[in-house]
C-alpha cells in the first residue's frame, strides 16, 4: 500500500524546510544586540537583559524575519521592496501591534502619550528592520538558487 500525502502537506514540508535554511542565517547575538539598540532606551539595561521582554521581542524579529524571507521570492520576480511590503502590509502590521502591546504590558508602561508613541515607532523600526533583513536575504539565496 503506497502512503497518500496531501497538498497541503507537502506545502507545509517545504515551508519548514525553508524556514530552517533560513534561520540558520540568523545568530542569537545579533538579535539579542537589535533589542538592546532598540528598546534599551525605555527600560533599565538590567531589566532587559534575559527578560520575558527580550525573548518576546526576539521571537517577534524572527517572525518578522521569516515573513520578509518569504516574501522575498516576489522581490526576485521584479517586484520593488515597496510593492512587496505592500503586499504583507497587514501581516507585518499585525506583528508591530502585538510588539507594542507586549511591551506596554509586559513592561508595565502606563499611559504616558509620548514614551508610548515613540515606543510604538520603536516597535514599527524593529520589526521593519529585521522584515528587511530577512527579505534581502531571502532574495540572495533566490538569486543563488538555493530556496
Amino acid at each position: 500500500m503506497n502512503v497518500i500525502t496531501t497538498f497541503k502537506e507537502k506545502r507545509k514540508e517545504k515551508q519548514i524546510k525553508y524556514e530552517r535554511k533560513m534561520l540558520r542565517e540568523l545568530s542569537l547575538e545579533e538579535l539579542k544586540k537589535s533589542v538592546t539598540d532598540n528598546f534599551s532606551s525605555f527600560f533599565r539595561m538590567s531589566s532587559i537583559l534575559g527578560s520575558a521582554i527580550e525573548e518576546g521581542c526576539i521571537d517577534v524579529a524572527i517572525e518578522a524575519y521569516l515573513l520578509g524571507a518569504k516574501y522575498s521570492k516576489f522581490g526576485y520576480y521584479g517586484e520593488s521592496v515597496e510593492e512587496v511590503r505592500m503586499r504583507c502590509y497587514r501581516f507585518e502590521k499585525n506583528l508591530i501591534d502585538a510588539l507594542y502591546e507586549f511591551i506596554c504590558y509586559w513592561g508595565h508602561i502606563g499611559d504616558q502619550g509620548f514614551v508610548n508613541e515613540s515606543l510604538y515607532y520603536s516597535c514599527e523600526y524593529y520589526v521593519t528592520y529585521w522584515w528587511t533583513e530577512g527579505f534581502q536575504k531571502g532574495e540572495k539565496r533566490y538569486r543563488l538558487k538555493l530556496h
